[in-house]
């Protein structure tokens, strides 16, 4: 279960491990090579040339997108989606990957996997794109490399320290930031959706329409299908069917009418929901299931454009024409969007193992390249170990006044409620409650009132903490 594409997930992470990758690509890859590569205006099939690298060129001429918007603002704006692809990939570091080599993978996946995917999709020369799929805002490009990338790159990690028994917390630790991450998302879904019409018209209306339905929908779908199981309306498991109705709809948002918004909204919202049981058959530790949400919702989305995709919805920009999908009796439509599918999740998959392998290498020579953290680093922390920060206070000061040597002390009746209720509120955890995990390696104590002094400061052998 995740509720947010992995910059708002923060709230998904265990307490003491919060970590958000350093985008240092976006320079790089985006106005350096990342443009020319995936819309040059001579590219390939399958990937573009470096014609325009540096953004040179790049200026007032119509762009690949639309003659309607200059080139460099269509390079702003797609600098946009490589950033985010790149950010849901990463988010399988959550709590054992180290920052350095997380960054140098970054930097070459963008290069290498999701510059040669975008140009296929959206460039007009690739060849999904002569072939005639249908991805209005990147379902491929987006979605399904992402989730690829995500699970190859739990694989390349391992497991967490703890996976699978009570030393690890599978509970979010801060669900209001689950639910703040997925307002921004769901706002901001909007840019990215009725955005990709390139203008102010109809099919944008029409786009934001079946956005914010379908995001809705997958919502209460999601909400109701773990309901069934625990009998508790969790706002966690609305957040997260949100995302998924909003992954569902991305490539089909400027292609299919209003109505079509509720039936994928609901498959996505089962779909995914099923989907994070998959981590436990594949025996990935995919942390924050971007595999589940972002790379199966973003098969059922190219799917289910096929089936919904109608001709008079792209027509209402008043010049794209489409065959249409199942609604036009184009039934061929969907061996179109099953073949963009497959394409995209295989080439992400193998071409990440194979970056990640060969930084695996590069890091039995170079220590500081070494793609996991030890179990000590993953004890203390990532946010200690790489960052020197932590994202809250109490963690530093729960470390300082209860250290490792004393867990075990001082439990009391809310410690153990505090225990049970570390649940994760998905589909995978509740069928398989005893993979959910248990306590926190570090669990917090309530302090006697001894323990703390007339301000309100904890203290500990009866000296302030300041002290």
């Amino acid at each position: 279960m995740r509720s947010s594409a992995s910059n708002g997930s923060s709230g998904e992470s265990s307490k003491q491990r919060f970590q958000t990758p350093h985008p240092t690509h976006i320079l790089n890859t985006c106005t350096n090579r990342g443009y020319s590569l995936a819309f040059s205006k001579t590219a390939g099939p399958f990937i573009g040339n470096l014609e325009n690298i540096g953004f040179r060129n790049v200026l007032a001429a119509p762009s690949v997108g639309s003659d309607k918007i200059p080139d460099l603002l269509f390079a702003i704006y797609q600098g946009m989606f490589a950033c985010i692809t790149v950010a849901l990939a990463v988010g399988a570091v959550a709590e054992r990957g180290r920052m350095l080599p997380c960054v140098v993978f970054m930097f070459v996946w963008s290069t290498v996997v999701y510059d040669p995917i975008a140009c296929w999709t959206w460039n007009s020369s690739g060849w999904a794109a002569q072939m005639g799929g249908l991805d209005f805002a990147g379902g491929t490009p987006v979605h399904i490399a992402s989730g690829a990338a995500a699970l190859a790159y739990s694989y390349a990690l391992g497991k967490r320290n703890g996976h699978g028994t009570p030393a690890l917390n599978f509970r979010p630790h801060n669900i209001a930031h689950i639910v703040i991450g997925t307002v921004f998302l769901w706002v901001g879904w909007f840019g990215f959706n009725a955005g990709s019409a390139m203008s102010a018209n109809l099919r944008a209306v029409m786009a934001a329409v079946v956005t914010n339905l379908s995001a809705g929908v997958g919502g209460l779908t999601w909400c109701l299908v773990d309901y069934r199981l625990e009998g508790k309306w969790s706002v966690v498991g609305f957040c997260s069917g949100v995302v998924a109705g909003l992954v569902a709809i991305t490539p089909a948002s400027g292609f299919v009418p209003a109505w079509a918004a509720v039936p994928i909204g609901v498959i996505a919202g089962i779909g995914c929901n099923f989907a994070t049981q998959l981590k436990y058959y594949l025996s990935a530790d995919d942390a924050l299931d971007i595999f589940a949400v972002h790379g199966v919702g973003g098969v059922l989305g190219n799917l289910l454009t096929a089936f919904f995709a109608a001709d008079y919805i792209a027509h209402l920009d008043g010049k794209t024409e489409i065959e249409g999908g199942w609604l036009n009796q184009n039934w061929k439509q969907l061996g179109f969007q099953a073949a963009d599918s497959a394409a995209g999740m295989a080439y992400s998959f193998v071409v990440s193992m194979l970056i990640l392998y060969i930084l695996n290498l590069i890091g039995r020579v170079v220590p500081c390249m070494r793609l996991r953290a030890t179990s000590h680093e993953q004890e203390l922390g990532i946010d200690d170990v790489e960052l020197g920060e932590f994202a809250y206070d109490y963690v530093e000061l729960i470390r300082d006044i209860k250290p490792h040597s004393m867990v075990g002390e001082g439990y009391d009746e809310d410690d153990e409620m505090d225990s049970r209720s570390n649940r994760s509120h998905s589909q995978a955890t509740m069928m398989a409650p005893e993979k959910a995990g248990g306590s926190s390696s570090y669990p917090l104590r309530t302090l006697s009132r001894g323990e703390v002094d007339r301000t309100g400061t904890p203290r500990f052998d009866g000296v302030g903490i300041a002290s």
